[in-house]
């Protein structure tokens, strides 16, 4: 069975050739594209939903580790006035990586790693705006949580100005144990934090590093600001408290740029 396909509006900003949500409906067909390699960025299942096909769409989902949202019918039926059989996937419009093979490839070129971890940043316009700003500042690759992270998707890529087709993008399930490779890779780990009297200014940039943002609403996950080697803190000298993440990143992502220069 072939994949039903359809498309949402073109966005005219984003590259054309990818710019538009790709949706596959029917189990069998989403099974397919699992299996050959397809990056699904999100998946919908109807609640409820039994039968030998779901129980193979459900092997496959933990085998590739998957993950799915669970919905009433009434959701799906929004989603596509087609025959959908109780499931539907939602493809990404970009190609995620490993990180494990980009860190040797940045060393064997002679440069120094910087790369970027997101740590549950859902906001998809932050994803794209902190995406524009890494790829400006000359990161290497960009590191999101399999769960609890933004769609990349077409408002994404639009944010983003085209960067999220330019800038590696990673997504790893176990979040914390890709943090640790990156240690010991020989990366230090810099959290971007309030929990510190340390500013962003004192870490060596100049060294191979791996800057670690966290969302507004939680901050970073106390697992990954145990093993890091700095907390670092943006100084603030107004009545507001904090600053959009988006223009966090790059106030620090710059200071590592001032000083590699």
């Amino acid at each position: 069975m072939l994949p039903y396909l359809f498309y949402s509006m073109a966005d005219n900003y984003a590259p054309r050739r990818n710019n538009n949500a790709q949706f596959i409906f029917g189990i069998r067909a989403i099974i397919e594209a699992i299996v050959s390699g397809k990056d699904i960025e999100s998946l919908y299942i109807q609640r409820g939903l039994t039968g030998q096909l779901y129980q193979e769409l459900k092997q496959t989902i933990a085998e590739y580790e998957l993950t799915a949202q669970f919905v009433p019918v009434e959701k799906l039926n929004r989603m596509t006035p087609k025959n959908h059989q109780g499931a539907v996937a939602v493809v990404s419009p970009i190609t995620y990586q490993k990180i494990e093979n980009i860190i040797p490839e940045i060393y064997e070129k002679g440069e120094v790693p910087l790369i970027l971890v997101l740590d549950s940043i859902t906001d998809v316009r932050n994803m794209g705006a902190i995406a524009r700003t890494a790829e400006c500042s000359g990161v290497h690759a960009i590191i999101v949580p399999g769960k609890g992270s933004a769609q990349i998707n077409a408002d994404a890529v639009k944010t983003s100005a085209g960067a999220l087709y330019k800038i590696p993008v990673c997504r790893h399930e176990n979040f914390v144990q890709t943090v640790r490779f990156l240690q010991e890779s020989g990366l230090q780990l810099v959290c971007c934090t309030e929990k510190t009297n340390d500013y962003i200014y004192k870490p060596d940039y100049t060294a191979p590093t791996a800057i670690i943002m966290g969302s507004e609403e939680d901050g970073i996950r106390n697992d990954i600001i145990r093993i890091s080697d700095h907390l670092a803190k943006i100084p603030m000298f107004g009545e507001i408290e904090s600053l959009n993440v988006s223009v966090s990143a790059g106030v620090i992502l710059y200071e590592a740029v001032r000083q590699r220069q």
